[in-house]
């Protein structure tokens, strides 16, 4: 699976309950073709409360959970709506990213 998403990168949710929203990939999982998106797909994590020297440690914890890379598009700086990403090569070159498509600028992506 070809995945053109990197950490920090700004997506946006093109499906699922979260649609529309926006957030920085915080971790890529291209064996899975999953990313995680700060501020996106919250999901609760119980864990046991158990005592520890710190003190107790347990209880409820809200976290970002996973997101399949086909539900998110990188969000183009000129337009400011999402876009599909291709490559393209520079002169001296080097393989630099590209936004493609209707809402897209053909801006490099840095």
């Amino acid at each position: 699976m070809a995945n053109k998403l990197r950490k920090d990168d700004m997506v946006v949710l093109i499906a699922g309950n979260d649609k529309g929203k926006r957030g920085r990939v915080l971790e890529v999982d291209k064996a899975n073709g999953r990313v995680v998106v700060e501020g996106i797909n919250y999901r609760k994590n119980y864990e046991k409360v158990r005592q520890t020297k710190a003190g107790n440690v347990g209880g409820i914890e809200e976290r970002e959970a996973p997101v399949h890379i086909s539900n998110v598009a990188l969000v183009d700086p000129k337009t400011n709506k999402g876009a599909r990403i291709g490559s393209k090569v520079k002169e001296d070159g080097t393989r630099v990213r590209v936004t493609k498509g209707r809402n897209a600028s053909g801006t490099v992506i840095e």
